[in-house]
């Protein structure tokens, strides 16, 4: 036999495909063809594989090979091609009789010594492998906790090419994947080491049941990374779809926790202000990598002094935070992650991070506004929460009486308003209210009254607020409603909304 293939998977992005890996022996000069648009390290996978299949006491066929992988017109990147390559080789030579492997997907990059090492992105290629109609896959032994995860499929490991091979040729056992217990996460900070900051702590109690996005401004010392880093710890926990998609992107990045557990808490990403364009929005040469706002999704991304990031940078958020997603298009191809995140974006009044009006502060007007002019006017309207904080009192630090509540009382608020959101949107197919449109809230049956509404139109119509930013208030009013359970929003919740949405000091209730 001169040809055999077996079955692979290829990444785009998050996205997988079935790939068809097929080899053919021909007369002619010893020699490895590679065809497929594979990239340079699946290129150099030849001499990977040959070595890898010598030191694995194999014969290496002294002919012209060429390896084919379909379909042609797929970009393939990375080396989880090669111990199917190296399979269908071995097949193609007569070696060994591939019917063991029929239906099966086969992933892992080889050592030159015929080990299998681990690869990225398991987690997404054996959904893929699922989707595709394929019910086993072999997988490095690293991988394997990552890969068995996705329930409908079986999932075997190999430490050795030489496993594999022994596995098809006498029907030698592969090991299964390992059941440790993965270590206990760590606890999430809590919301009542937040001293004082009342409009702090609502503003991000109405920004979690609704998913909105906050600009927190203020002195240092206010509180307002504290309260951004304690927000995750009132979201709910991310359920089986959303636990899938999160966990796909952090195993495309190489960052998925040891143990192969889903990840059931919602993601924090708190790039430092020195990040690239590239680290925050993804990229890179060739395959575009997920960035900070991609590995948050359906998660928190905070950007704390948010004025000293690059302009380019807080610009490239605009449109993920519009759209949920990010489309990275590159000499190579064209990739898209998904990027539904909750943005928190902290700021100090001016460069001199002092109390603004205080007597020792050096920077003019001119140099605040200037300051706080890096952060645009386009992105701030997509943000739907601006509050300001003040500083925090003696009082607060030390009157016990003034605790805060802790975040699981706060948790239980959130999740009862956004089943009360799920219940109102589902059939549209949105979750929580920050993902519904602006004209479906101002169109029967959702439209609000005119005496409900009246200050927010004469917000609009004296200029003080963008039409965004009308759709915005009304989608945090709806969360407000939610939070305290009623079936819609009335005046004072507009009122509180416009006033979490401009800045105001204002607490309702």
């Amino acid at each position: 036999m001169s040809y055999a293939k077996v079955l692979s998977v290829g990444l785009v992005g998050v996205m997988g495909h079935l790939v068809e890996v097929e080899a053919d022996l021909s007369a002619g000069l010893p020699a490895v063809v590679m065809s497929g648009l594979p990239d340079t390290a699946l290129n150099e996978a030849r001499d990977r594989v040959r070595a890898a299949v010598v030191n694995s006491g194999e014969r290496w066929p002294n002919r012209r090979i060429t390896v084919n992988l379909l379909p042609a017109t797929l970009p393939k990147h990375g080396s989880a091609f090669d111990m199917g390559i190296a399979a269908a080789l071995l097949g193609a030579a007569g070696e060994l009789p591939l019917a063991a492997l029929d239906g099966v997907v086969i992933l892992g990059e080889l050592g030159l010594d015929g080990s299998v090492r681990p690869v990225r992105g398991v987690l997404p290629m054996v959904v893929a492998a699922l989707r595709a109609g394929v019910h086993h896959a072999v997988v490095p032994l690293a991988n394997a906790a990552e890969a068995a995860v996705v329930p409908g499929i079986t999932v075997k490991a190999v430490e050795s090419l030489h496993r594999l091979v022994a596995f098809v040729r006498s029907g030698t056992a592969l090991l299964d994947p390992p059941d440790d217990r993965p270590p206990p996460e760590p606890p999430m900070p809590d919301l009542a080491d937040v001293a004082g900051q009342e409009l702090g702590r609502r503003a991000i109690e109405v920004a979690a049941a609704g998913g909105h996005h906050v600009a927190i401004f203020g002195p240092p010392g206010a509180g307002k990374t504290m309260l951004a880093e304690r927000l995750p710890s009132v979201l709910p926990l991310l359920d089986d779809e959303s636990a899938l998609e999160v966990s796909a992107l952090h195993s495309v990045a190489g960052l998925l926790p040891a143990g192969g557990r889903l990840i059931r808490r919602p993601p924090f990403q708190a790039p430092h202000h020195s990040a690239t364009l590239a680290a925050l929005v993804g990229g890179g040469s060739g395959l575009a990598r997920p960035g900070a706002v991609s590995l948050a999704h359906r998660g928190v991304l905070f950007l704390d002094e948010a004025p000293e990031f690059a302009t380019r940078a807080l610009e490239a958020l605009r449109q993920p935070l519009e759209s949920g997603r990010v489309l990275l298009s590159r000499t190579g191809g064209t990739t898209e992650y998904p990027a539904r995140v909750q943005l928190v974006v902290a700021a100090n009044p001016c460069p001199c991070a002092k109390p603004q009006g205080d007597a020792h502060c050096d920077c003019t007007p001119i140099a605040r506004r200037r300051y706080l002019g890096r952060l645009s006017g386009p992105l701030l309207d997509r943000i739907d929460v601006q509050i300001e904080l003040m500083p925090v009192t003696a009082a607060d630090l030390f009157t016990t009486s003034r605790v805060g509540e802790p975040s699981a009382d706060v948790a239980e608020r959130v999740a009862k308003a956004r089943a009360a959101a799920w219940a109102r949107w589902s059939v549209d197919g949105w979750r929580i209210n920050a993902e519904v449109p602006g004209p479906q809230l101002r169109q029967p049956p959702w439209r609000l009254s005119l005496r409900d509404t009246r200050s927010l139109r004469a917000r609009l119509d004296s200029g003080g607020l963008s039409a965004r930013g009308f759709d915005r208030v009304l989608r945090l009013a709806w969360s407000i409603a939610d939070l305290d359970g009623r079936d819609r929003p009335r005046s004072d919740d507009v009122d509180e909304a416009l006033a979490l949405r401009t800045g105001g000091r204002r607490l309702d209730g």
